[in-house]
This record gives C-alpha cells, sequence and structure tokens, in this order.
C-alpha cells in the first residue's frame, strides 16, 4: 500500500484522491473504500484522518472552495485598479474552473444534492465563492447593490460551458463594470 507519508502531506493526498472520486462517483456511489483504493490506502489509514464519508466530502468541498479563493486572492491582491483587479480576479476564477475539473465538478456538480445536509453545506460554500467573486466587483459609490448577488451571476455565467479565461474575463468584467457604471447613474 502507500508509502508512509507525514500526517499532513498524507491528508492532501488524500483529499485529492477523494476529490477526484466525489466528482466521478458523486457522493452517494463513491465508498470510502474507493477513496483508499484510489489512495493506495487502506480504509484505517483514511479514517485516521476522516471519520466518516461525510466528513471526508465536507472536508473536499472547503478544500476545493479553499484553494479557489486563495488563487482569485493572490491574482488580483497586488493590482491598485479596481477595474484590472476585477479582470484579474475573474481570470483567475476562470483558469481555476478549467484547470480543475474535478474540483469544479465536486463544487457544482450535483453529487450530494440528494442529501439535505450535503445540499446545505454545498450551497454555502457556492455562496462563499460568489461572495468572493462579488467583492472584485464592488464599487464604494454602489452601496445598494448586493455583491452576493453580482458575484453568483457572474460564478453562473462559468458552469456551462466552461469559458477560456483569456477570452472570457475581460469582456465579463467590462460587462460588469458596464452595468454598475448604469446603476450608478440612475442613483
Amino acid at each position: 500500500m502507500g508509502a508512509r507519508l507525514p500526517a499532513p502531506l498524507r491528508r492532501r493526498q488524500l483529499l485529492d484522491v477523494a476529490i477526484a472520486v466525489f466528482a466521478r462517483r458523486g457522493y452517494a456511489n463513491a465508498s470510502m473504500s474507493d477513496v483508499a483504493d484510489a489512495a493506495g490506502v487502506t480504509k484505517p489509514v483514511l479514517y485516521q484522518h476522516f471519520r466518516s464519508k461525510r466528513d471526508l466530502y465536507l472536508a473536499a468541498l472547503d478544500d476545493v472552495v479553499d484553494r479557489l479563493r486563495r488563487h482569485v486572492e493572490q491574482s488580483s491582491g497586488d493590482i491598485d485598479s479596481p477595474r484590472e483587479q476585477a479582470v484579474a480576479g475573474l481570470s483567475a476564477y476562470f483558469r481555476f474552473v478549467r484547470d480543475h475539473d474535478d474540483a469544479f465538478e465536486l463544487l457544482f456538480g450535483d453529487g450530494s444534492r440528494r442529501d439535505p445536509d450535503l445540499n446545505r453545506a454545498a450551497r454555502a460554500l457556492e455562496d462563499a465563492v460568489g461572495r468572493s467573486v462579488g467583492e472584485l466587483m464592488a464599487v464604494s459609490d454602489l452601496a445598494d447593490l448586493d455583491p452576493d448577488l453580482l458575484g453568483h451571476a457572474i460564478v453562473g455565467m462559468a458552469e456551462e460551458p466552461r469559458p477560456d479565461p483569456a477570452q472570457f474575463a475581460a469582456p465579463i468584467a467590462q460587462l460588469a463594470w458596464a452595468g454598475l457604471r448604469g446603476l450608478g447613474s440612475e442613483a
């Protein structure tokens, strides 16, 4: 079975494998045995890190959202212009979506939607992603605009088909900024 790794590296490996297994099979059809086999470890090793399949699934969802948020923040954090920050952040978001099929499927797929508790957790994490994207578009003179709503709208644009970041981020940012400018003129 798998070579002995330090606990943080083993946990990282198990999360990566679990994300792939849950993305392919869905929550209901994946088992802890499937994850352990794919990771090349025994089930007891898997249970040392995660108490249950539900615990593993929720940890995988948290991990995807955390990585996505960090990717967006790192890509847009050092840019001074709010508009260019929005373009960089949206480009980072769309790159993540394009480059991480399993993570995207785990977050936006329907693998857990039949379980009410897991569905609520997945929706809460989707809300966190929407808030992060919405914060990129925050404009101080439009305090009445709900950034979460804008973020969800932009995130929804990436779901199907998943666009090329180089072609999609700038036009979406332009569309959002034009819309925000129009909302500002109505006030």
